[in-house]
């Protein structure tokens, strides 16, 4: 990476309850090494939400012995929807849900608040992004690559040359509402599975732990009556059931196999609309047992359906630190305009 203007760039990654801050600085380099967490304040409104916001750029630049006049830039991320400019959805947002954040400028709101340019993606983009440059180094730029990542729901982004892609409203990269082939995938008498947004056999809808509580474990349970899980709370199950898929469940693997499927089917359309380099998966697997991690990442590998000539020239691979990647990915989008 070029160097810029002497000085650092923060970059911040809003959750429901924690906001997570990095600083990288003219190099490239990451002066930190681990959560920089503060309260994200998010369910008290916007007004609260900048000050908590502010709170997080100058701890993080104390951390590392910096002051806000050696800041060019600040990265920011939250969860989607929103548009490319960092405006939250007429209906609110994931952990948006109060009114005053509705159609809320929240880019504009913190440039005016902190006085200093802020560049804004969604954090599933920014999660990609990271995992993108890491992957890929100085060929970055000349590289494109597909992640999902999955978690309450599922995230991703698309990269191509290196960039964001954003799309006309923001919203390209929402990998979770690509409506998949639902034949050969679903198990005999299983119900189409149905999403939050309204959809029906979209990706999240099997590839999340929404979509483990409201679909696969309900199904798969009537297939295992006398499964420990039956007996808890569907909502307390679906939580446990990454942990048994780890020790080789079967009901618990029948669940993520689905989910590997699901993955594999939509790295499938990916190849033949973008033709990616990469395909990055994320979430709750990544931070599994290696064992485990590696399994589903292979059996992901084994549901996408490539070309002879694609197998040959694209990889499969994890996205690395994921709990640091967002705020990563969000300093590296806003470094970017900095580099001379």
């Amino acid at each position: 990476m070029r160097s810029i203007a002497t000085g650092v760039v923060v970059g911040l990654d809003v959750g429901g309850t924690a906001t997570n801050a990095t600083v990288v600085d003219e190099s490239g380099r990451f002066l930190v090494d681990r959560l920089v967490e503060t309260p994200s304040c998010v369910l008290d409104g916007p007004a609260a939400a900048l000050d908590a916001l502010t709170r997080s750029v100058d701890v993080v630049l104390e951390l590392t012995g910096n002051d806000r006049g050696a800041v060019r830039a600040v990265g920011l991320d939250t969860p989607g929807p929103s548009s490319a400019e960092g405006v939250l959805s007429a209906k609110g947002a994931t952990n948006f849900a109060l009114p005053e954040w509705y159609g809320f400028d929240i880019r504009t709101a913190l440039e005016q608040r902190l006085d200093l340019p802020v560049v804004y993606n969604n954090d599933g983009n920014a999660a990609a992004l990271y995992a993108h440059v890491v992957h890929f180094g100085a060929d970055s730029a000349r590289r494109s690559s597909i992640s999902a990542i999955v978690g309450t729901g599922l995230g991703g982004g698309v990269i191509e040359s290196g960039q964001v892609v954003k799309g006309a409203t923001g919203m390209a990269g929402e990998l979770g509402h690509v409506h998949i082939p639902m034949h050969g995938l679903l198990a005999d008498g299983q119900p189409v599975p149905a999403c939050n947004c309204g959809f029906s056999g979209d990706v999240e809808s099997v590839a999340s732990l929404t979509g483990i509580m409201k679909n696969l474990l309900p199904y798969w349970l009537t297939r295992y009556p006398d499964h420990e899980l039956a007996t808890l709370p569907i909502k307390q199950a679906a939580k446990l059931v990454r942990g048994l898929g780890e020790r080789g469940d079967p009901l618990a693997r029948a669940i993520f196999e689905q989910q590997a499927a699901a993955l594999g089917r939509l790295f499938t359309i990916a190849a033949n609309f973008t033709d990616p380099h990469a395909y990055f998966v994320g979430g709750g697997v990544v931070e599994a047992a290696p064992d485990f991690r590696d399994w589903f990442l292979d059996r992901v590998r084994e549901h996408t359906h490539l070309r002879e000539e694609q197998a040959k020239a694209t990889t499969f691979a994890l996205v690395p630190d994921l709990d640091m990647a967002g705020a990563r990915g969000a300093a590296l989008a806003a470094l970017a305009p900095w580099v001379v």
